[in-house]
C-alpha cells in the first residue's frame, strides 16, 4: 500500500516531532507492505483562508494538493481539522475534477487509518499516566472518530480504543468531555477573550479529573490548551499527540533505552 503523509502547517512549523512520531507508528504497525511517502508538492489545506471568508485564496491550495496527493492508495493526516477540510470542504473548489473523488475517499485522519484500514485494534505497550483525552470538534462532528456525548447512538471512540490496552494508562473523566477547547482556528484570533476563557474552563475540567497527560489527535487544540497550562504556571502536565503516546508506549525496550 502506497501512503502519502499530509502534514499540517502548524505541525510542520511548530511540532515536527508529531510528524516524526506518526511516521514511526505507521511503519511499526504497517509492516513491510506499507510504503510511506511525503509528497513534497503538498501545501496548506486552505482551512484558515476558508474560515476567514476568503475561499478564492483556498482554491489554488486545493488544486495544488489535488495534484500533489494523486496516485496514493491512502493519504494520512495527523489532524482531524485538516483531514476534514480535504474530505468535506474541497467540493466547491474541486468537484468534477479528475482525481477529486479519489482524494476525498482516500484521505484519512491518523487514528482513523490505524483503526479502520490497518486494523490495529488496541496495541500492547506501557504508558503509566492518567490521561485527559481531548477529541477535537472536527474529529467528532465531521469525521465521526467518536460517537459524541450529544448523540443518541451506541457509544464508540476510535481514538480511545487505540489506547485502552496500554499498561498503566488510565483515563481522566472530565464532566464535559466533548466541549470545545476554544481554539477554533481563526476564532482564537477574532475572539481571543472568549477563546481563552473556554480554554481555561477546559483545563479546569481536566485538572479536576486528575489529568497527568493531556492527549489529543489534534495538535491545534493542544497548542491552545498547552498555552493555557503554561501561562497558568503548570509545567508538569504532559501535552502529547496520540501519535507520540503510541510511539513512546509501543517502542521496543532497547530502542527506548537508546533514545534516552
Amino acid at each position: 500500500m502506497r501512503v502519502g503523509l499530509f502534514i499540517p502547517c502548524y505541525v510542520d512549523q511548530f511540532y515536527p516531532r508529531v510528524g516524526a512520531a506518526a511516521v514511526r507508528v505507521l511503519r511499526r504497525f504497517g509492516g513491510a507492505d506499507l510504503q510511506l511517502d511525503y509528497p513534497e508538492g503538498q501545501v496548506c489545506c486552505g482551512q484558515p483562508m476558508a474560515n476567514a471568508g476568503l475561499p478564492h485564496e483556498s482554491k489554488p491550495l486545493a488544486e495544488s494538493n489535488l495534484k500533489a496527493l494523486a496516485g496514493y492508495d491512502a493519504i494520512v493526516c495527523p489532524s482531524g481539522s485538516c483531514t476534514s477540510m480535504i474530505r468535506n470542504h474541497y467540493a466547491p473548489f474541486l468537484e468534477g475534477r479528475t482525481g477529486y473523488d479519489e482524494l476525498q475517499s482516500r484521505t484519512y485522519e491518523f487514528c482513523e487509518f490505524l483503526t479502520d484500514v490497518l486494523k490495529v485494534g488496541s496495541p500492547a505497550g506501557r504508558f503509566p499516566f492518567k490521561i485527559g483525552l481531548h477529541n477535537g470538534c472536527h474529529g467528532l462532528r465531521e469525521l465521526r472518530l467518536g460517537s459524541g456525548s450529544e448523540r443518541n447512538v451506541e457509544p464508540f471512540d476510535k481514538v480511545r480504543s487505540l489506547l485502552t490496552n496500554l499498561d498503566g494508562l488510565t483515563f481522566a473523566e472530565p464532566e464535559r468531555p466533548d466541549e470545545c477547547c476554544g481554539f477554533g482556528g481563526t476564532f482564537a484570533v477574532a475572539e481571543e477573550a472568549v477563546s481563552v476563557m473556554m480554554g481555561k474552563d477546559k483545563i479546569a475540567d481536566y485538572r479536576k479529573a486528575g489529568t497527568q497527560a493531556l492527549v489529543s489527535p489534534d495538535m491545534s487544540c493542544l497548542m491552545h490548551l498547552e498555552g493555557v497550562l503554561r501561562r497558568g504556571g503548570d509545567e508538569t502536565t504532559r501535552v502529547l499527540h496520540v501519535a507520540e503516546v503510541l510511539e513512546e508506549a509501543t517502542r521496543e525496550p532497547a530502542a527506548a533505552a537508546g533514545a534516552g
